[in-house]
This record gives structure tokens, C-alpha cells and sequence, in this order.
């Protein structure tokens, strides 16, 4: 099962990251490549513990559906999103929040496997882990900077 690992350093209190991360529209402007769009479950706001979101996006211009759930929340240090359906044979990612003297150090881990056997793994191996780690890395950017400038209160109202 194929893991990436991120480490950011934002330069905000851990609270107001830990909300963008979690935050419907925020997910929404950090995935706009993609044209993802919300069209079920937690459609705005900051998504719970035990609330699911179902979004729509287009990946390797195929149109795709992925159902997710927060299945654990310790505000503001971590939460588990976990995939209930979609393309991936399983999806675990696992944000993780460390307040600092001066930033908030936000850690992914991001676990997940890919269908179809030895075609996913040798995907993986070519381009799928590293277009996933790009995806997260421009999110991560763009938490980042709505957190460390008054953006954030465009989002967190």
C-alpha cells in the first residue's frame, strides 16, 4: 500500500489550520484542476466526525465519484479521512496538526491502494503516487496561504 508523506509549515495557530483543512470550500478552490465539486453528504462548512462528503471530479479525463467519511476528529490535533466508495480499492489519509512556538506544523499521511492489481501497482509506480502527492502539495500551498493572510476569513466566517 503506497504512503506519502508531507510535512508543511504554516506560520498561523493550529486552529485556524485545522479548520481550513477541513473546510468544504476550502477543498473546493484547492481542487479546482480537477474541476471537483461537491454533490452530496457535507456540501459546506466544516465537515464533523461521522459526516460523510461525496464529490465529483474529473482525473485523467475521467469523470469520477469518490464518497469520503471523517471517521475520527481530536480537535485540533488530528482527523482520518477514509474512503467508503469510489476508485481506489482503499484510502486513508490522516491529517495530523502540531502547534509550534511560532507555526503549526501540518503532517499528511496518506495511505491508499489501487485497483487493479499489478496495473495500479505498476500506476503507481509510474505516475500515480507522484500525481497524488502534487494534488496534496497544492492543496497544503493553498491552505497555507489563506492561513497566513486574511484569505482565511473569507472561508472561516
Amino acid at each position: 500500500m503506497p504512503l506519502i508523506l508531507l510535512h508543511t509549515e504554516i506560520a498561523a495557530p493550529v486552529e485556524r489550520c485545522f479548520n481550513l483543512s477541513r473546510s468544504m470550500e476550502m477543498h473546493v478552490l484547492s481542487m479546482k484542476e480537477s474541476d471537483e465539486r461537491i454533490v452530496g453528504g457535507r456540501t459546506s462548512g466544516l465537515i464533523e466526525v461521522g459526516e460523510t462528503v461525496i464529490f465529483r471530479a474529473r482525473h485523467f479525463w475521467i469523470t469520477q465519484q469518490h464518497v469520503g467519511k471523517i471517521s475520527e476528529m481530536d480537535f485540533p490535533n488530528s482527523f482520518v479521512d477514509t474512503m467508503i466508495s469510489g476508485t481506489f480499492k482503499s484510502l486513508h489519509h490522516l491529517h495530523i496538526f502540531i502547534k509550534k512556538e511560532n507555526c503549526t506544523v501540518m503532517k499528511d499521511e496518506f495511505f491508499y491502494e489501487s485497483p487493479l492489481g499489478v496495473l495500479g501497482k505498476l500506476a503507481d509506480y509510474l505516475f500515480l503516487k507522484k500525481y497524488l502527492e502534487k494534488i496534496l502539495k497544492e492543496r497544503n500551498s493553498l491552505i497555507k496561504s489563506y492561513a497566513e493572510s486574511n484569505q482565511w476569513k473569507t472561508i472561516l466566517v
